[in-house]
């Protein structure tokens, strides 16, 4: 079954706070929102029905490394058995252990990240759980089959260096096709922080880059990818500065998009 739990932590966050609400007003969108349930794929996805929404980690402590073992092993209960899962973040720091805990469940794993930033950084401002740096932890592990980045355009040199380092698929967004689907394997986890999408489709979130994908580009880019999905995260939304709820309402359908795929 497809479970689905939110991760409200954004402790690691390098310049506004704010994403830890990302997962209630997500949720909201579900019954405040101006949509129904159904995906494009003309499936509803409902809560009890073909999911499995299993609330939120709680955490008593925001230090990163209490966070990141709380974090790793919750996902590790919940994906056990033939359970997949969607996390609601947070910020990006959480993919980190999250998708730790799904390279030890799926050999060879695979991973697709939509983003603006590679957050790449060896060790961002002292923090190396900052949330700049998931996917440096990940990669130095070897852990992983593969990473596809998607959207970047904000590379600096030292993450070019790093990208280089961990021989990274990396599709800049100067450089954006949406042929990179097919180069896809299995397992696949999907990795999307909303500022991927440009800020005027997803104005609620912590570091605004203009130059994004679009959210057509990004829900034709899930619903063409053939291989298997066996787990999934949406981070980064941050309420407090987003608009009438515009983001939470592109992570909402997004959720659902990802659901539809991944619901057997």
């Amino acid at each position: 079954m497809l479970k689905l739990i939110g991760i409200p932590f954004d402790a690691n966050s390098s310049y506004k706070t704010g994403a830890a609400q990302g997962p209630k007003h997500i949720r909201l969108m579900d019954t405040e929102g101006s949509a129904n349930r159904f995906c494009e794929q003309g499936k509803a996805i409902v809560d009890g029905e073909n999911f499995k929404d299993c609330g939120d980690i709680i955490f008593s402590s925001e230090d990163p490394v209490s966070a990141y073992l709380n974090i790793k092993e919750s996902v590790g209960e919940a994906i056990k058995g033939d359970h997949k899962l969607i996390s609601l973040g947070g910020d990006h720091s959480i993919a980190f252990p999250i998708i730790e805990a799904h390279a030890a469940k799926y050999r060879g794993l695979h991973v697709l990240q939509f983003d603006a930033h590679a957050d790449l950084y060896d060790d961002f401002e002292g923090n190396p759980y900052s949330h700049a740096s998931p996917f440096a932890r990940l990669m130095e592990r070897n852990i992983l089959n593969s990473l596809t980045q998607v959207g970047i355009r904000t590379f600096n040199t030292h993450q070019k260096e790093q990208a280089e380092r961990f021989k990274i698929n990396v599709i800049e967004m100067k450089d954006f096709s949406i042929d990179v689907i097919n180069t896809l394997e299995a397992p696949l986890y999907i990795s999307l922080d909303l500022d991927a999408l440009d800020p005027a489709y997803a104005p609620g979130v912590s570091h605004h880059e203009p130059g994004g994908l679009t959210s057509r580009q990004i829900i034709e880019m899930i619903q063409k990818i053939e291989v298997p999905i066996v787990g999934a995260d949406i981070v980064e939304l941050n309420p407090t500065r987003d608009i009438n709820n515009m983001t939470a309402m592109v992570a909402y359908k997004l959720f659902k998009e990802l659901a539809s795929k991944m619901i057997d």
